[in-house]
């Protein structure tokens, strides 16, 4: 049986737990649960109303394949708090790749010039969740019109600053007036020193880096990994950012890659205690492997072997 929603969030290889349950991306732990329990009855065997014999089998699996995993998303305070910081990283790539979005729905494409677009969001999600389980149809093309209005939702979100840093416009180019050149060439021109970098606290990655812990912390070493090459593109001498992607490379043996993103961060700060940290690992692991103590071809990548 297939059970894949290519549409919307799906597209950024993204489970949209939200368009599964069909709630508002805003929804309140207590609406989630009752709306599980309204799904929960429709599609179980023993109260699903579905005519034929295959319909009723396929709803069946689909409620213990997705619509649970879906509900079990939420219901844990930690899986809570990592979907949720995962879903504000996709509406920032939303944002950063909205160039390249499709939206097929037409209630997608009213949203995204929705005057009172939050309420418009709201309300169509809604319809759309009344006849989402109605038929084995109706639930799939129901669930990908649902994450279509989500990654517009998210779009507008951080288009108005409500999703986290609001995306800003590159400064438009001045030309300069023929009266202004003449008092540039009658002014002597003063050098003005280049501003100090900023403080590690005021950086625009320490919220890169905050986000990147919560999913090291669970062992989501990809996920952490997707925060902080986000973080070092918006500060790339951030040395903390760049320690912590090494300790990611780290746990999952890419120590070509934990090397690399060590030595920036200790190009930016010597005392880095993360990067500091990373260096003893990879100094002992290659002890170790020197001296064959090592599985092969375990960091063989940094003396210059080949895995066999």
């Amino acid at each position: 049986m297939s059970f894949e929603m290519t549409k919307g969030l799906f597209k950024y290889d993204f489970t949209d737990q939200h368009a599964i349950l069909g709630i508002p991306l805003d929804a309140e732990f207590n609406d989630i649960r009752k709306r599980y329990m309204k799904i929960a009855r429709r599609l179980h065997s023993d109260t699903c109303s579905f005519e034929s014999q295959a319909d009723k089998d396929w709803a069946n699996q689909f409620l213990s394949k997705v619509v649970n995993p879906a509900y079990n998303k939420f219901s844990k305070e930690s899986d809570r708090k990592e979907y949720n910081l995962l879903l504000t990283a996709i509406g920032k790539r939303v944002a950063k790749e909205q160039a390249k979005m499709q939206i097929e729905s037409e209630a997608a494409k009213q949203l995204v010039t929705a005057q009172n677009w939050e309420e418009a969001y709201k309300t169509a999600v809604s319809k759309l969740a009344l006849k989402q389980y109605e038929s084995v149809k109706e639930t799939q093309e129901a669930i990908n019109q649902i994450s279509e209005l989500n990654m517009v939702y998210l779009l507008r979100k951080e288009r108005t600053g409500g999703g986290g840093v609001a995306p800003t416009s590159p400064p438009k180019a001045v030309t300069s007036t023929s009266t202004e050149k003449t008092a540039a060439a009658a002014t002597p021109a003063t050098v003005t020193p280049p501003p100090p970098p900023p403080k590690p606290e005021n950086s625009p990655a320490e919220a890169y880096c905050r986000r990147a812990q919560g999913f090291m912390d669970s062992k989501s070493y990809a996920k952490a990994i997707l925060e902080l090459k986000e973080g070092v593109k918006r500060d790339p001498k951030h040395s903390k950012a760049h320690a912590l992607l090494a300790m990611c490379y780290l746990q999952q043996d890419q120590a070509t890659m934990a090397k690399l993103e060590m030595n920036k961060a200790l190009a930016s700060n010597p005392e880095e205690p993360t990067a500091l940290e990373v260096k003893k690992k990879l100094e002992q692991a290659s002890a170790k492997a020197k001296k064959g103590d090592d599985k092969p071809g375990f960091f063989a990548s940094l003396f210059g072997g080949k895995k066999k």
